[in-house]
């Protein structure tokens, strides 16, 4: 995964005309409604394990 993924619409409004922000790394900009946020990747969850459904049929 890239670190530079870039958000497909505004997470609050929706909207998709987003623009880098000027605050750092990882900031968007909404034209829609002029809301600004940041983007972070914090990493990956654990794998969780499988557990086989049992089938109590005879």
């Amino acid at each position: 995964m890239s670190g530079r993924a870039a958000p497909f619409h505004c997470p609050y409004c929706g909207d998709e005309d987003l623009r880098p922000g000027e605050q750092g790394h990882g900031a968007w900009e909404c034209a829609a409604c002029s809301r600004t946020f940041q983007l972070k990747f914090l990493g990956l969850l654990a794998p969780t394990p499988h557990t086989a459904k049992s089938d109590n049929t005879p």
